[in-house]
């Protein structure tokens, strides 16, 4: 994923451990106060960006970022438990159409093979 940090791109989780096989287990352990902290920082950011928010936990920070600057793209999660709702909901082409409108480049989402 390199390649799409170089490009501007962060990958962000609300809480960003868990135990192994155990979704959720690290939520509410303070891990949101700090990622609530850097979207907060990001979206006071005078460019506007592109947020996506995948499934309805990431969808609830929509709070915290700048609605009329930003741009929010929601989709599901694509877990395997819901990765049926997010198959076919072009976020990547969503986000670069967003980005042009912009006058901004799109992000190359190819990853090359290692």
């Amino acid at each position: 994923l390199i390649p799409w940090a170089k490009q501007g791109v962060m990958l962000l989780n609300a809480v960003l451990t868990v135990r192994a096989h155990e979704a959720n287990s690290h939520k509410d352990k303070g891990w949101e106060t700090f990622t609530d902290a850097v979207i907060r920082a990001l979206a006071e950011r005078p460019d506007p960006m592109v947020f996506m928010l995948w499934g309805a936990y990431a969808q609830r920070k929509q709070k915290l970022m700048a609605i009329g600057k930003d741009v929010v793209l929601t989709a599901a999660h694509p877990s395997p438990l819901s990765a049926s709702k997010f198959f076919g909901s072009k976020p990547f082409s969503a986000a670069n159409r967003a980005l042009e409108e912009r006058g901004k480049e799109p992000i190359n989402w190819q990853i090359p093979d290692q």
